[in-house]
């Protein structure tokens, strides 16, 4: 992996692009959307070479964890709550994962964690600043 690849860290929720549009694009119940938005989600790394966990805290006390290693294929969990295996991979530097219905790809930008979820033509850009 090249040396950009230093995802470790913990980052919160800064602004984002798109939810609106995105969200209801995949499918996401009301209720759901109106919970995600503008929400402090608190995402947290942990990388050992090509080994992650992805951890996201939702205000509440609801977590999310997704394991995987570069490559190998794992059961993830998607933004509504979905189970689903997909390899993730690193393209340029950035994870790219392929969701049931959207492709995600993370990755560091001038010490921020910039994930961009795409869907049928429709970009949602969450930026979350590094705290730890």
């Amino acid at each position: 992996p090249k040396g950009n690849m230093a995802f470790t860290g913990k980052y919160e929720f800064e602004a984002d692009e798109n939810y609106d549009e995105f969200v209801t694009k995949i499918g996401l119940p009301s209720d759901k959307i109106e919970k995600g938005r503008n929400c402090k989600i608190v995402t947290e790394v942990v990388q050992n070479g090509n080994d992650f966990t992805w951890t996201q805290h939702f205000p509440g006390g609801r977590t999310t964890t997704n394991t995987f290693s570069v490559g190998v294929e794992a059961e993830m969990e998607t933004m509504g709550g979905r189970k689903f295996k997909a390899a993730v991979k690193i393209e340029d530097g950035k994870l790219v994962a392929d969701f049931p219905n959207y492709r995600h790809t993370a990755e560091i930008c001038g010490g921020k964690l910039v994930e961009i979820s795409t869907s049928s033509g429709v970009v949602y850009k969450r930026t979350s600043k590094k705290i730890a």
